[in-house]
């Protein structure tokens, strides 16, 4: 009989061997597997492999459901599948050489719906309760609402009563849902479900912790919670499990970021188990013909178990014909992160686009091209942004170039970033932001950013600007020498940039220097297509909304001013009359 280690083998082999049928992030990690199996920091102990999955074969049973023949599989074991077994030898069997001391101490297991991902979580979650009761074992089920949460919990508490075990107590009610074991002299394990309210999570203290449904995350600060309350036990776990949803610059999009490169090898964590299967994306997200059965197979591991390839042909058929259901069909199904119906642009087009070019600030300052700047000055307690745009034509086509800049007060930044989900810091790190240490945004900041670009090289020409929001700004920048234009805020003025950006887009030839900042913006911009090909955009959400679209507002500025300009020495009011 083949052991477990050898059927983990078996696994990653299947997948490196049918590599159509698999997506990249998951032939990554069975190559990681294989490669780690001959590590030397590393030992794999099979014996614990071995009794975890004798454990949940034999004592855990499915609680609802069917199979994909529609027979009831309730009372009956939870039988490992090939990738299961996969992520159990992964995460049971590596140890650190010579120590107790569990190699994992966080998985992001990421796949479409009907996968099984809650019940086996959950499984793996009460394997850990139950190896680890001599150091009192806490587990906690956080999700974005308590119903979430309360999924692996029933799950857990259907089957912990079937022990009927006089040491465990279990209290599901209004106010809790935990499970308590208390095993006298052998230790004792405590399971409960929360939904994720900071103010509790604060003060917790556990050793497995399961975040479900990752993806309605705006940031990653209850994440950073999670962690921080852990760090009394050595041997912990946080599973981050999700499918991935509508918000592409949310905290599992960025997670996703980062998991891609741990798997590339770009950056070494060796404590952080990934399994991710999804459909596999080209650079401006497409996912080619999601009717092939290939493309279905790399986001559903279970095919054929637990979900028919009829039945995902068929909501791929559905997808096709019923744009209605699409985002929801890439999202659940082949595991894709997509825009909120809502937004107007994709993302990743911008991002294909971009990444066409590789200038640095200091070559571009080299250029021989005029420059022309924009300012979004309309919430001075809020982001605010500057841009610069230029047009450069490299032998064989124009390119466009926009450089963005934003500005916040450093008062609100934090409470910013956590309730609307904006990474202010990481944007100040990378240098697309400057803070200023006032309750609101300082003119003086943004005119500094002006004048600091013309000393590093850049000609710029005009500055546009919506006068009313800035008067004193404008002075501010007259006195430094910037020719200033008043630009006012005109739905019909504005759509001439916003289609030349857009246009420039499609075509891969517009260049935002990298900025995550400037992704970010693009996402949250809704826009109302007009009469003549006009059109009035806004924010994602609207007036009162958290979405910030400020720094692009100030690239169509800019845009505008070089528009008016090409091949034109004019202002641009003078152009649209």
């Amino acid at each position: 009989m083949m052991g477990n280690v050898e059927k983990a083998k078996k696994y990653a082999q299947h997948v490196l061997d049918h590599q159509e049928e698999h997506c990249e992030e998951n032939i990554l990690a069975a190559s990681r597997f294989l490669r780690d199996l001959d590590n030397p920091e590393f030992e794999m102990d099979e014996d614990m492999v071995d009794f975890v999955v004798h454990f949940i074969e034999h004592t855990i049973v499915h609680q609802q459901g069917d199979d994909m023949f529609a027979v009831s599989i309730r009372n009956k074991p939870l039988l490992l599948q090939p990738w299961q077994h996969f992520v159990v030898v992964n995460l049971f069997g590596f140890y650190i050489k010579g120590t107790n001391e569990r190699r994992f101490k966080e998985a992001l297991i990421m796949l479409a719906r009907k996968n099984g991902k809650t019940s086996f979580t959950a499984a793996i979650a009460l394997a850990y309760q139950i190896l680890d009761t001599d150091s009192g074992s806490k587990c906690y089920i956080v999700a974005n609402s308590v119903k979430q949460a309360l999924e692996a919990f029933g799950f857990l508490r259907f089957n912990v009563e079937r022990w009927n075990d006089k040491n465990i107590r279990i209290k599901d009610n209004n106010q809790e849902h935990s499970i308590t074991a208390n095993f006298g002299e052998e230790g004792s394990f405590f399971i409960q479900a929360l939904a994720n309210d900071e103010s509790r999570l604060d003060s917790l203290n556990g050793n497995v912790i399961i975040l479900d449904e990752a993806h309605t995350m705006r940031n990653s600060k209850k994440y950073g919670l999670m962690k921080k309350t852990m760090s009394a036990y050595r041997n912990s776990m946080l599973f981050v499990i999700s499918t991935a949803g509508d918000i592409p610059t949310g905290f599992l999009a960025n997670r996703l970021k980062y998991c891609q490169k741990v798997l590339k090898e770009l950056v070494k964590d060796d404590s952080f188990f990934i399994f991710i299967c999804k459909a596999n994306q080209a650079t401006d997200g497409d996912v080619g013909d999601y009717l092939d059965e290939n493309v279905l197979k790399m986001a559903n591991p279970s095919w054929g178990v637990t979900v028919s390839l009829k039945a995902l042909k068929e909501e791929a058929e559905q997808a096709l014909n019923d744009p209605q259901t699409r985002n929801e069909f890439f999202n659940k199904t082949l595991n894709v992160f997509t825009n909120s119906m809502n937004a107007y642009f994709n993302p990743d087009e911008f991002i294909a686009s971009d990444d066409c070019y590789d200038w640095t600030i200091e070559e571009l300052a080299r250029l021989p091209i005029r420059w022309y700047g924009g300012a979004d000055l309309s919430r001075l307690h809020d982001l605010t942004a500057a841009a610069l745009y230029g047009v450069y034509n490299d032998g064989e086509k124009d390119v466009d170039i926009c450089i963005t800049h934003a500005f916040f007060p450093r008062v609100n930044a934090q409470k910013k970033a956590n309730d609307d989900g904006i990474p202010l810091f990481g944007w100040q790190s990378d240098g697309w932001l400057t803070m200023s240490n006032t309750p609101t945004v300082l003119y003086d900041d943004i005119v500094k950013w002006f004048i600091e670009m013309r000393q590093k090289g850049f000609k710029i020409a005009a500055v546009g600007m919506d006068r009313k929001f800035g008067r004193e700004f404008m002075l501010k920048m007259k006195q430094a020498k910037f020719k200033m234009i008043d630009q006012p805020q005109l739905f019909y003025l504005k759509s001439e940039g916003f289609r030349r950006i857009e246009l420039k887009v499609k075509n891969k030839e517009f260049y935002y220097v990298h900025s995550d900042a400037y992704e970010y913006c693009v996402s949250n911009v809704r826009a109302i297509e007009k009469v003549d090909d006009a059109v009035q955009y806004e924010k994602l959400d609207g007036d009162g909304g958290t979405a910030r679209i400020d720094l692009f507002d100030a690239s169509v500025f800019a845009c505008i001013q070089a528009l008016a300009n090409l091949g034109k020495n004019k202002n641009v009011m003078d152009y649209f009359d």
